[in-house]
């Protein structure tokens, strides 16, 4: 099953779609000092895929959003296959982090989304979403 695309007009049939109402901004973490830092934060299985999420410290940098940024980085070994197999379960997660964490995660946090071999890949898209709901309200979820 393919993502939903997005609509070509907007709600009032007009050619331009509205922007999304949430006004939160999500960046591409690439450096590997942020994942290492991810790595030893909080930790949820997803079935899927495995997130990774922690809360920045007041310190560190924001960027030109302030508080309402949300970090998001992505990553398969290669136990989850060739490269072929690699890329379509980054993009994958990509897709489900663009259509999810915007309303759901939490400014001021930075998630890692870690593919599993023969699964992210192949799980119904649907079920992918479901999964990235669960396992964020999971980590959110008071200790």
């Amino acid at each position: 099953m393919t993502p939903p695309e997005a609509p070509a007009t907007g709600p009032d049939g007009s050619g331009a779609a509205q922007p999304p109402a949430v006004s939160v901004r999500l960046d591409v973490l690439r450096n590997r000092s942020d994942f290492l830092k991810a790595a030893q934060a909080r930790r949820q299985s997803a079935g899927s895929f495995l997130l990774q999420a922690r809360r920045r410290g007041p310190n560190e940098v924001e960027g030109e959003a302030g508080g309402s940024l949300i970090r998001v980085g992505f990553t398969c070994s290669k136990k989850v296959g060739n490269a072929v197999a690699r890329n379509r379960a980054k993009r994958r997660l990509r897709e489900i982090a663009r259509s999810v964490l915007p309303g759901t995660g939490r400014p001021g946090w930075d998630y890692v989304l870690i593919g599993r071999p023969g699964v992210t890949a192949d799980r119904d898209f649907a079920l992918l979403l479901s999964d990235l709901r669960t396992a964020l309200a999971q980590v959110h979820r008071k200790p």
